[in-house]
C-alpha cells in the first residue's frame, strides 16, 4: 500500500504525510558529464545511494549505525530531464511502508525546470556483525516521520 507499481512509477512521487522528505543538496562535477554532455546515468544511482545514506546518517546515533546496516537490494531510475555541469539540483527522499527487514526509498532529483529523474531502492536492514537480515523495529520508522510538531 502506498508503494507505485508499473505505470504508476512513471508519474511524480509524492511522499506521504507520515513520512519525513529530507532534502540534500547535490553537485554536479566536471567527471559526472558524460560524452552527451550531461549527468551520466551512473550518476544518478551513486546519487540514490548517497542521500540514503545522508538520511539515515542524520537520524540515527554512532551506536545505531554501528549496530545496523544496509544492503541494497535494486534500484530502479526514471530519468525526465537531462542535467547539465553547473545546474544547481538537490534530491528529496523519504522511506516507504517497512515490509519486514525491507525498505522502498523513494529519491526525487531535481533541478532547473523541475524533476530531472526519479529513484526507488529496495534496501534489507541487516545486524552489521552477523549481516543478517532483520526486521525493521518500531523506533527505526518513528525516526523517519516528519518532526515537526
Amino acid at each position: 500500500m502506498g508503494e507505485p507499481s508499473g505505470r504508476d512509477r512513471r508519474r511524480a512521487f509524492e511522499p506521504p504525510q507520515d513520512r519525513e522528505v529530507f532534502v540534500v543538496p547535490l553537485v554536479i562535477a566536471p567527471e559526472d558529464i558524460d560524452d552527451n554532455r550531461h549527468v551520466n546515468n551512473v550518476v544518478y544511482v551513486r546519487w540514490l545511494q548517497d542521500v540514503g545514506t545522508a538520511h539515515w546518517n542524520a537520524r540515527f546515533d554512532a551506536a545505531t549505525r554501528a549496530r545496523w546496516s544496509w544492503v541494497c537490494l535494486r534500484h530502479e531510475v526514471d530519468y525526465r530531464r537531462p542535467l547539465e555541469l553547473g545546474d544547481a539540483v538537490q534530491a528529496r527522499t523519504w522511506v516507504g511502508v517497512p515490509q519486514g527487514p525491507r525498505f522502498a526509498r523513494f529519491v526525487l532529483i531535481e533541478g532547473p525546470g523541475g524533476i530531472a529523474a526519479q529513484g526507488l531502492s529496495e534496501w534489507a536492514l541487516v545486524d552489521a556483525a552477523s549481516m543478517r537480515p532483520h526486521r525493521i523495529p518500531p523506533e527505526m520508522i518513528v525516526a523517519f516521520q516528519p518532526h515537526d510538531a
